[in-house]
C-alpha cells in the first residue's frame, strides 16, 4: 500500500495502518497475520515448536550437548543475539571435543522454511529428503521454531478430515 493510502486510512479512523514496503509475500514470510480464503489453512508458523534448544557461537559443544540432552532433544540451533539462525549442532557435531566452540562444530546455513509455507509443501519436502524436521525462520532469518515432520503430517491429516467433513455437510 502506498504511504498516501495509509494516511487516508488513518484519516478515516483506522488505527492499525502499516506502510509495509517489502510487499505482501514478505509480510507473510515474516509470520505476520493474514486474511482471506487461505488464512485458515495450516501453515508452518502456526505449528512450529517455539521452545527449542539454542546456543551462541562461542558456547562449548560439551555444555550445549548436556543442555540439549536434558531437554530431551537431539539438535541445537546456533543463533546470534537477535535469534538469527547461523547453524545447527546435531549428529556428528556432538563427537567434537567438548571444549570446541559451537561455531567450529556446527553445520552452517541450514535449510529453513518461512512461517507462511503450507504444511503440504513442508511435508512433501521432509518426505522427499527423508528428514524428521525443519527449522522455521522469518524472512530475515529470525528463529520461529522447529516443525517436526510427524506433527506436520498429523495436522495436515486433521485439516483434510475437517475439510472433508465440511464438504459432506454442504452436500
Amino acid at each position: 500500500m502506498s504511504p498516501r493510502a495509509a494516511w487516508r486510512l488513518e484519516s478515516l479512523g483506522f488505527t492499525r495502518v502499516f506502510d509495509y514496503v517489502a510487499g505482501k509475500q514478505d509480510w507473510f514470510a515474516a509470520g505476520l497475520p493474514s486474511e482471506g480464503k487461505l488464512a485458515g489453512r495450516p501453515r508452518a508458523g502456526d505449528l512450529a515448536q517455539r521452545e527449542v534448544p539454542t546456543c551462541g557461537l562461542a558456547e562449548r559443544v560439551g555444555d550445549v550437548h548436556e543442555r540439549v540432552r536434558a531437554a530431551g532433544r537431539d539438535a541445537c540451533v546456533v543463533v546470534n543475539a537477535e535469534r538469527i539462525v547461523l547453524g545447527v549442532l546435531r549428529g556428528k557435531a556432538w563427537e567434537h571435543d567438548p571444549r570446541t566452540a559451537a561455531e567450529q562444530a556446527m553445520r552452517s546455513g541450514p535449510s529453513t522454511f518461512r512461517p507462511n509455507v503450507p504444511l503440504e509443501e513442508i511435508v512433501g519436502y521432509l518426505r522427499e529428503h527423508e528428514m524428521a524436521s525443519a527449522w522455521i525462520t522469518t524472512s530475515d532469518g529470525r528463529l520461529v521454531g522447529l516443525m517436526p515432520r510427524e506433527a506436520a503430517e498429523r495436522a495436515l491429516h486433521e485439516a483434510h478430515l475437517a475439510g472433508a467433513a465440511a464438504r459432506a455437510t454442504k452436500g
